[in-house]
């Protein structure tokens, strides 16, 4: 069926007078005729069915792209039961079009309890990082009101044991450095291949960074902006929010760090910024 639709297609010469198995359509988006109002409904039902294999192939495939309210688009890929997106947030908008403040100056963002995003060191060419009450969507100081959507459509931030099932996942599937099949040390098979800093520890991430990424998850070490409101780490770790707090005051966060070889678990200040990623409901 794909091959006999696109050489169906092929059958249409665009040079002012469009010719279609025979049949002269003067106006393909609006026919004036009844064989052009005809071969405009074939064509379309071909440009449908094509549609429909591809739709179910990327669905097997596991993986493909999902876009954000402000149109960034993220590739996304399957692990076990679960689909993570494998770039990082980039929105500074909630999901219902209210506004994600940008704060770059320390002081402010040290004194923030409502969500805010910034770049790395204030350089636009540097990812996105959030606080936590960004990705919780706590965009007002009132209890009462309800909270934003930070994740698109059909996905979601992860939560500390969404974390821990993927690093499950990759440890039983072959993805330690040293192929075995316990202990953690996935880290670099989640790690970027460029951007760390370089360390001669066996295993460690940023130990012969091309041998990183085998698992597609492609984390990159942005850094953190502090809890104090300055920045660092970058090029030493790769930090990502869950959706769970730990405290009143702290949440839980997973990270890569360049000197070693795990993906490691901790918790830390509300106010810090860290890096995001998504996981389809």
């Amino acid at each position: 069926m794909l091959f006999t639709a696109l050489n169906y297609a092929q059958g249409i010469e665009l040079n002012g007078t469009i010719s279609a198995q025979g049949n002269q359509i003067k106006n393909l988006q609006d026919p004036t005729e009844a064989q052009d109002a005809v071969t405009l409904s074939v064509l379309l039902e071909k440009i449908s069915e094509l549609q429909s294999q591809i739709s179910p192939l990327q669905a097997t495939s596991g993986s493909g792209t999902v876009t954000d309210i402000d149109g960034n688009s993220y590739t996304y890929l399957t692990y076990g039961n679960q689909v993570w997106t494998v770039e990082n947030a980039e929105m500074v908008t909630y999901r219902d079009g209210t506004g994600i403040p940008q704060v770059t100056e320390a002081t402010a963002w040290a004194a923030l309890t409502t969500g805010a995003w910034c770049y790395y060191s204030n350089n636009e060419t540097k990812g996105k990082l959030y606080n936590w009450y960004a990705v919780m969507g706590i965009h007002d100081n009132v209890e009462s009101t309800p909270n934003k959507e930070f994740a698109p459509e059909g996905w979601h931030v992860p939560s500390n044991s969404e974390w821990t099932a993927l690093e499950n996942h990759l440890i039983a599937n072959g993805y330690n450095y040293d192929q075995s099949a316990t202990e953690n040390k996935i880290g670099k098979a989640m790690a970027s291949t460029t951007g760390w800093y370089s360390s001669t520890n066996t295993g460690a991430v940023g130990n012969d960074q091309s041998l990183n990424n085998s698992s597609g998850f492609n984390a990159f070490p942005e850094g953190s902006r502090y809890s104090s409101g300055s920045f660092g780490d970058g090029g030493y770790n790769a930090v990502f929010w869950s959706s769970n707090e730990s405290s009143a005051n702290n949440a839980w966060y997973s990270d890569l760090t360049n000197e070693e070889s795990n993906l490691s678990s901790d918790d830390y200040f509300k106010q810090d910024g860290f890096s995001v990623r998504f996981v389809r409901d």
